[in-house]
């Protein structure tokens, strides 16, 4: 007797497609409404900007870290398990950053978020993967990139009114509420596993989370110690030889957490690259500019939130125009490079911003910035999967949200470490001048004006010198990040030229393949998303 073929969607479909994406919502939405709550933090939580710069990272780093082990705990004990695990850990870490009187216990509590957020993703997708079909599973996956966008685009915006309104505190409020509402949609899912699913890889786990950590809190800290101090270099060793011990353990894997074998295929290679420019042109400038906005620009956490949306709108239209731009013949390489290159010219007009420049003045570079980026998330996923032989895809797809994960998390450190050596270096010669008498150093100074709040040595200084004092900070903050963005547009316009030489159209044999085959549950659970971008 034939086999009764599976429905394509299960019943109420639509209530389940809004459950996970409910959920889901919060994994982009943790991300991109911190950086503007981050002046606000440091000044309440009297915060520098090395743990305040961990209430980015420590989401991001986690998240990284655990996005592959998530994936295959979910495949051996139930993914609708560790989504809900998911959903319930990010609640309580939500109600922790709400509750939080001190900015350690906030990093801790955004580093646990990360791990939910891990679950929550790859649980989710492989939930989607296994619960739609055919037509309606990419109507699902399409929902969860519009999801993942609104995410992205809303947060910062609605972020900075929150803090403005009801305090900074209010932000992790709407996640504990969005978290909570989503557990009164688990009971619409369906649980599923991989009856062949291997063991979790721990060693390479264990040895990629602290390879990733080490180097991290390197880059972190090595303005701080000092680039060539024991403390920083010795980071820099471990990071290295836990790296190599990963390499190690990988290689003799039955079934590795990475399959290396994919870094010899220069065109996987071509988009991860890209995943990297895109952390440094948009993530970074996403975590940067909020607090060089209220700093030196004067603007309240509400306006530099409204501000924002001219980078982050763009990123809900654009990624529709690349779909029908390739529905259209257009190959996805010039595509994904000229977006680049969009973004390395929006980087390079915003090293124009000065102390007092207006909306109107930020929205050319912005828009541009966002419309590159909004070109390249509408295919980058895509590529990934479609530079790889299709008995890959899934092993792909995980590696490469992993890899952008963690790119995202040391790209942002990158940044802030640049950004404060550069501003310590212009402020550091003449800080005497405007704070004799005072305790005030170029460390405590630079800390800080790099975290959006230069009152807080402003209001220490002579009161005859504090107007002068202001303006001296205020030059010497748009000094390093405008060198900062200088190194950004760099990055990104060499990465532009040589995605566009390395990343060709996959062989004629393989399109066909690629093409109608649809991956297997289990190829679809690894993870597709992340929480800097969309599906």
């Amino acid at each position: 007797m034939a086999a009764v073929a599976a429905p394509e969607a299960p019943p109420r479909a639509g209530l389940t497609i809004f459950a996970l994406c409910l959920a889901v919502f919060i994994v982009p939405y943790g991300l991109s409404s911190a950086p503007v709550a981050l002046p606000a933090i440091g000044e309440d939580l009297d915060a520098g900007v090395v743990p305040l710069q961990w209430v980015v990272n420590a989401y991001n780093v986690t998240a990284a870290s655990f996005m592959m082990a998530a994936g295959s705990i979910a495949d051996r004990i139930g993914r609708k398990r560790v989504f809900s695990f998911g959903v319930g850990l990010y609640a309580v870490s939500a109600l922790i950053g709400a509750l939080a009187t001190d900015v350690i216990l906030l990093d801790v509590a955004r580093g646990v978020a990360g791990v939910a957020a891990a679950a929550m993703m790859t649980a989710g997708v492989s939930l989607m993967a296994n619960m739609f079909h055919g037509a309606a599973r990419t109507k699902a996956f399409a929902f969860v990139g519009v999801t993942i966008g609104a995410g992205l685009a809303i947060g910062p915006t609605s972020s900075g009114l929150l803090v403005d309104g009801l305090g900074w505190r209010s932000i992790f409020w709407v996640q504990f509420v969005i978290a909570v509402a989503s557990v009164l949609g688990l009971k619409l899912l369906q649980e599923s596993k991989n009856p062949d699913a291997t063991s979790v890889d721990w060693a390479g786990t264990v040895t990629f989370t602290l390879a990733l950590f080490c180097f991290t809190l390197g880059v972190i800290e090595g303005p701080v110690w000092g680039w060539g101090s024991a403390g920083a270099l010795g980071l820099f060793a471990a990071s290295a030889l836990l790296l190599a011990a990963f390499v190690f353990v990988e290689r003799r894997q039955q079934h590795p957490m990475f399959d290396l074998s994919l870094f010899a295929e220069p065109r996987f290679m071509a988009v991860n690259l890209l995943a990297t420019a895109v952390s440094f042109g948009f993530v970074g400038l996403m975590v940067l500019l909020p607090s060089y906005l209220v700093g030196a620009n004067g603007l309240t956490d509400g306006g530099a939130g409204l501000t924002m949306l001219l980078l982050t709108a763009p990123v809900l239209a654009f990624p529709m125009v690349a779909g029908r731009l390739v529905q259209a013949g257009v190959s996805m390489r010039p595509i994904l490079s000229g977006g680049l290159v969009l973004v390395a010219a929006g980087l390079a007009w915003l090293t124009t911003v000065h102390a007092d420049i207006s909306a109107l003045g930020l929205a050319g570079p912005l828009l541009l910035v966002g419309i590159g980026i909004g070109l390249i998330y509408g295919l980058m996923d895509g590529a990934a999967v479609s530079t790889v032989p299709p008995t890959k895809v899934g092993m792909a797809s995980g590696m490469f949200n992993t890899i952008r994960l963690a790119t995202e998390a040391v790209a942002v450190a990158g940044m802030i470490a640049a950004l404060v050596s550069f501003v310590q270096q212009r402020i550091g010669p003449d800080l005497s001048r405007y704070t004799e008498g005072t305790d005030l150093d170029a460390r405590s100074v630079t800390d800080s004006v790099t975290s959006g709040n230069l009152d807080a040595a402003v209001d220490k200084a002579p009161s005859a010198a504090r107007d002068a004092f202001t303006d001296f900070l205020g030059a010497g903050y748009t000094y390093g990040f405008q060198v900062v963005l200088w190194a950004t547009a760099a990055v990104c316009l060499v990465s532009a030229v040589v995605l566009h030489l390395i990343l060709t159209d996959r062989p004629a044999d393989d399109d066909g393949d690629t093409a109608e085959r649809q991956p297997e549950p289990e190829e679809a659970a690894a993870p597709r998303a992340s929480a800097g971008t969309a599906v």
